[in-house]
């Protein structure tokens, strides 16, 4: 090793020895590349590596790294100047020091980052060449504790303010199990706020101790007394859990049903009534024969690579990943023929699917793939969903339509999905679907719904519209501190009477486009239907699915199960509630 390093130089040959007339190495006389300096050698590269940070900074900063010198380095040496050097070890101006400690602090929180990181060396060379500031020290974790402790205070106080100024706000909650087996209840909030813009946040994250429903119903009403909201909350979406079901029941505000799980529970039931279970656990052995061995995959990557095409790798379903069985059989689709080929010359007999299995699953990619796109359309929290449940029913159940052309496999597995998802279906809200659908303009023609229903939920709408206006009424003979912040209306005795000529000139209103936001239009209309627009706003606003909260739970994964120095409960809601924030910030 030492020969080696003498004959390459030093400092990966930034530095060669000198040579003798003779040909010989001066073992104790080196030579820098760049600059042809001398300087003596006696096993120590301290001067020599102050040497390359004082006069050569763009080597210094790689001199570490196994990297050879380019030949750009050798041939444009470059001398740092008086000013320069004096930049780079002279303290850093406080303001700039504070801009990237908070900075590093919003990183750790964005990312669920450990706290430790800081103590990272390779960090801290990046700053210190990124800030050219070589004598940058990172701050402790006791300072990015306490600027994350801080940052948390101030965002709490921006959905604070947020959720004051709201007129009505939904909730979505579920459960999640950690890996060491505790508790934790998710709650996110959906509000639109007062320029239309469709807001979504966590509230928290909370360690619970018992999951029955009175506990559980009694951690809504806490959260919502924390956020003071208790008078604002309109709903409360959940999956189809017994326990949440059940505190549901305790609880003062309307209940919405997570569509996403009940679609998800539908072709659980027909993949199992439908024939498909026989094939599909063919497919899960075959996956698994692949994945599980190192030896078979490499196997299973070489026909593709000796034609020049990537290989596709295979997915393995899981039960309570949605749409995770669309993808195994999407990617053994595609991998069709290289497995067929492979499996033929493994030594390990494979029970793989015949030709009949692959048109088997070709019809099941073509089922499903409709439910991966409602699902995952329904399940967004950035737009209005709400009002889109009754048009997606209305796709879906018209794609499960029986056809001339479907085997009898296919028969059976359509028919008991419409069944069963006809079941969960009026098991929803309807009547708030009904009315969250008429306030949307692009549905508000309400095709999603038999004709013999339609009126029907226009008289429901003028229930609502009346019952709202006697609310304020109400709320206007109350003392000033009990008053609830609801929209005004006008003392005009015309004002009650205009109510239906509100929602006749709203039902004569052109239908928009697929495209555009129904509160993009909202914000140009409010001041045209001042009364639809506090109804719309509650309707709107609300979720379709408990998705929001199965993301939040992605967030406690990885901060919660990765054990990360320990976090207490209320750490680990600070935490992923403010990594919740800033990324949707």
């Amino acid at each position: 090793m030492e020969q080696s390093s003498k004959r390459s130089g030093l400092l990966n040959g930034r530095f060669i020895f000198k040579k003798f007339s003779d040909g010989s190495l001066d073992k104790r006389t080196v030579i820098c590349i760049y600059c042809q300096a001398e300087f003596q050698y006696h096993r120590s590269t301290s001067s020599l590596q102050y040497h390359l940070r004082a006069k050569h900074a763009f080597a210094s900063s790689s001199c570490a790294t196994d990297n050879p010198p380019t030949a750009n380095e050798s041939i444009q040496p470059q001398q740092s100047t008086l000013a320069e050097f004096q930049n780079r070890y002279k303290p850093m101006d406080q303001t700039k020091y504070n801009t990237l400690t908070n900075a590093i602090a919003k990183w750790i929180a964005m990312d669920c980052r450990p706290l430790n990181i800081v103590n990272d060396r390779g960090l801290r060379d990046i700053i210190q060449i990124a800030s050219s500031n070589q004598l940058y020290t990172l701050p402790s974790e006791g300072t990015i504790a306490s600027q994350i402790h801080d940052l948390y205070n101030n965002e709490k106080t921006t959905k604070l303010e947020l959720l004051k100024n709201a007129l009505a706000v939904a909730l979505s909650g579920d459960h999640w199990t950690s890996l060491s087996n505790h508790s934790y209840l998710g709650v996110t909030a959906h509000l639109i706020d007062a320029s239309w813009t469709l807001q979504s946040f966590a509230l928290t994250v909370m360690h619970t101790e018992e999951r029955d429903a009175e506990s559980c119903a009694e951690c809504f009403l806490d959260v919502a007394k924390e956020w003071n909201i208790q008078e604002k909350v309109t709903t409360i979406s959940i999956d189809s859990a017994h326990s949440m079901i059940a505190a549901d029941s305790h609880l003062p505000f309307e209940h919405m049903t997570c569509i996403a799980h009940s679609l998800q529970q539908s072709i659980t039931v027909a993949l199992g009534d439908g024939g498909f279970e026989n094939i599909l656990e063919k497919c899960r052995k075959l996956v698994g024969h692949f994945k599980h061995s190192p030896i078979n995959n490499t196997e299973l990557g070489i026909q593709p690579a000796a034609k020049g095409q990537k290989q596709e790798p295979l997915v393995q379903d899981i039960s309570t990943r949605w749409n995770s069985t669309l993808g195994m059989v999407q990617h053994l689709l595609c991998n069709k023929a290289t497995i067929t080929a492979t499996s033929a010359l493994q030594k390990q007999k494979l029970s793989v699917p015949t030709g009949k299995d692959f048109e088997k699953l070709q019809k099941l990619e073509t089922l499903l793939e409709p439910c991966r796109f409602v699902t995952e359309l329904l399940g967004g929290e950035l737009y209005v969903s709400c009002s889109v449940v009754l048009p997606a029913f209305c796709h879906i159940f018209s794609v499960m339509e029986v056809s001339d052309d479907d085997p009898e496999y296919v028969i059976q597995f359509k028919n008991t999905f419409t069944a069963d998802l006809t079941k969960h279906k009026e098991g929803a809200n309807m009547r708030f679907l009904k009315i969250a659908t008429a306030l949307d303009p692009r549905f508000k023609h309400l095709k999603c719904l038999p004709k013999s229903e339609r009126d029907e939920v226009w008289n429901m709408m003028s229930e609502v519209l009346k019952e709202q206006h006697s609310n304020v009424e109400t709320t206007e003979l109350e003392p000033p501190e009990k008053k609830m912040n609801l929209p005004l209306v006008a003392d005009d005795e015309n004002e009650c009477a205009s109510v239906c000529t509100a929602l006749d000139r709203y039902r004569a209103e052109p239908v928009i486009s697929m495209e555009t936001c129904p509160l993009e239009w909202w914000s140009k209309h409010e001041g045209a239907y001042k009364c639809l627009a506090y109804v719309a706003r509650k309707y709107l606003a609300t979720p379709a699915t408990a998705v929001p909260c199965e993301r939040l739970f992605s967030l406690s994964g990885d901060i919660v199960n990765k054990k990360r120095a320990a976090l207490s409960p209320v750490n680990v809601n600070k935490l992923v509630c403010l990594s919740d924030w800033l990324n949707k910030k």
